[in-house]
């Protein structure tokens, strides 16, 4: 099948998500055009180096990010803080570098975005109720918080330029699950291509929110509202439940694992700010 897209930006490439589908997308696009603010080397390329691009960045440069995003028709949003941290990481590379990112998205006229956002955006609610994409804002951590605001700005830019993003509220996205929780949260590998080529190859893409969950049989997640989408999860956690009870204790029923979507991270208190002068 002839690629639907010109040049697809992967930024977070050196994460492992970025860097699982920098091994694993490349029918998407003509080009692959990968991006980190750590060093990436050609040994994680799974294409011919004349249709792979390789362009160390930082998200907080502004300037930096109109040169990344030039020739791009999609982005592949993997980059920036990837858990909780102090204010300064969360400001820096979630918040004013999702602010580049789209500015620079309107800019060069790149119009479709795969945002990885997170299930933190939702963390205070409870995984006994199934949700869906009109559940309320409730994050857990200030992280969670820049995923939201990372949602808001992507709605906003959809609805004042037309630029469509799929905003993704990945939960843990591994290779296997690791531990109970994972049985209702996890999300693997596989999944996610499916997902990243479904959200790509939508002729109508929107602005939808989408819950990155696999197909577990003790998943929260409605996605009912992304139904128009080809995505159609495959894996279930279930089948490595006989691993876990082996490998280890079941939390109690009371703990945050199992009271609240975020889990440990509601738990989590304010990270303070390092201090320049140790």
């Amino acid at each position: 099948m002839k690629p639907k897209l010109e040049r697809l930006l992967i930024t977070g490439a050196a994460g492992a998500l970025g860097a699982h589908c920098r091994q694993n997308v490349g029918h998407l696009a003509k080009i692959l055009r990968v991006s980190d603010r750590l060093e990436i080397t050609r040994e994680g390329s799974a294409t011919q180096n004349d249709t792979e691009e390789i362009i160390q960045c930082d998200l907080a440069d502004a300037a930096a990010v109109q040169e990344l995003v030039k020739g791009c028709d999609g982005i592949l949003h993997f980059g920036g803080q990837a858990t909780e941290s102090n204010w300064k990481f969360v400001r820096d590379s979630n918040i004013e570098g999702m602010y580049n990112l789209y500015e620079a998205a309107r800019q060069q006229e790149c119009k479709r975005i795969f945002y990885a956002s997170s299930i933190h955006a939702i963390g205070y609610h409870s995984p006994n109720t199934v949700i869906d994409d009109s559940a309320t804002i409730r994050p857990d951590t200030l992280y969670g918080a820049s995923k939201a605001f990372g949602e808001a700005l992507a709605r906003m830019y959809f609805e004042k330029f037309n630029i469509e993003t799929a905003c993704v509220r990945i939960a843990s996205c591994q290779p296997e699950p690791k531990n109970h929780r994972m049985l209702s949260t996890w999300f693997s590998y596989d999944d996610l291509v499916r997902l990243v080529t479904s959200v790509f190859e939508a002729p109508v893409l929107g602005c939808p929110i989408i819950y990155g969950v696999s197909n577990n049989q003790r998943r929260w997640a409605d996605n009912t509202a992304a139904s128009f989408l080809s995505w159609s999860p495959q894996d279930n956690a279930e089948l490595h439940r006989n691993r876990l009870d082996q490998a280890m204790e079941q939390p109690p029923s009371t703990s945050d694992d199992f009271n609240f979507i975020g889990g440990p991270y509601v738990s989590f208190g304010i990270i303070p700010e390092e201090d320049e002068h140790q």
